[in-house]
């Protein structure tokens, strides 16, 4: 099955469609159905064949240049609801940051998404808007994540957020995790563009979870080719130790790829699997901690 991922906006979640006998192109529109009705959407990825039991709908038809100029109408519309939605709030002195709005194609609904410290009581903001647009009003309250997802950004890896280009669902991430990677406990490093805790901590979880297992931790002492030394500082990227080894006259450091002490250290693999899995560390108290991975 020839498969292509498609985005209905500039950033956010990426939707997965068959396309079977369509050429498409990094950037290209095409029309899907989706549960608010149908769409247009664009290419956000080179066409992939996957062999998958698993149901995908299809893309209708390649767009044409009347549903690429009311697309580019509905843009302009966005950008002066958006706007407009502002100076009511302001006149109303709701306490909320207004992040985006969005129109269905057929332009039946109109979606605010804002963001807010706690509830808000925003029943007279939908009567007025409701009033000034002539449309289904729906505002939708969203955590910071899901701002950054919207808005989309560059990570400070250069590449762009993850929540944008391929994170489609938002799992927990909390201090265990970079305390387990050897991460330095600064919210500076360890935040991401949204002010929570960086995603890819979760999701590189498995990677360092199988050098947990595989590799020694600082303090074990291990064999190698110039003997028995004392393990001082393990890197899980380049999976490298050093070695600290002391004599009667001097201590030195050395540094070594485990794959050249792995044989010497058999056992280890045994005696770190009965260790507790970096999963299972206590927590850490720290106000930028964010334990459940979801927005309040």
């Amino acid at each position: 099955m020839k498969i292509v991922n498609l985005r209905t906006r500039d950033a956010g979640v990426t939707l997965r469609y068959s396309c079977d006998g369509y050429a498409l192109s990094l950037g290209d529109a095409v029309m899907i159905d989706t549960e608010l009705g149908e769409e247009i959407a664009f290419v956000a990825q080179e066409p992939y064949v996957e062999d998958t039991k698993e149901e995908i709908p299809a893309i209708k038809r390649i767009a044409n240049e009347k549903e690429l100029d009311k697309y580019y109408d509905i843009c302009a519309k966005e950008k002066d609801a958006f706007f407009k939605c502002k100076e009511l709030i302001a006149a109303r002195s709701i306490e909320m940051n207004l992040v985006d709005c969005e129109y269905s194609f057929d332009l039946k609904k109109l979606t605010f998404y804002f963001t807010a410290d706690g509830r808000v009581d925003f029943r007279e903001l939908v009567k007025d808007l409701a009033y000034t647009f002539r449309t289904r009003i729906e505002l939708r309250q969203i955590g910071s994540r899901d701002q950054a997802k919207l808005v989309g950004g560059i990570g400070m890896c250069g590449r762009e957020l993850c929540c944008c280009s391929f994170l489609n669902r938002f799992a927990p991430v909390n201090l265990k995790l970079a305390r387990a990677q050897g991460l330095s406990l600064n919210p500076g490093k360890l935040n991401g563009a949204c002010g929570r805790l960086m995603c890819c901590l979760q999701f590189e979880k498995e990677a360092y979870d199988d050098a947990h297992r595989r590799l020694p931790e600082a303090g074990a002492r291990i064999r190698t080719p110039n003997g028995m030394g004392l393990v001082t500082d393990v890197n899980y990227i380049e999976e490298t130790v050093n070695v600290k080894f002391v004599t009667e006259n001097d201590t030195e450091i050395e540094k070594f790829s485990w794959a050249a002490l792995e044989d010497l250290n058999h056992d280890m693999a045994k005696r770190n699997s009965k260790n507790t899995a970096f999963n299972d560390y206590p927590d850490m108290n720290g106000a930028y901690s964010d334990s459940d991975g979801e927005e309040e």
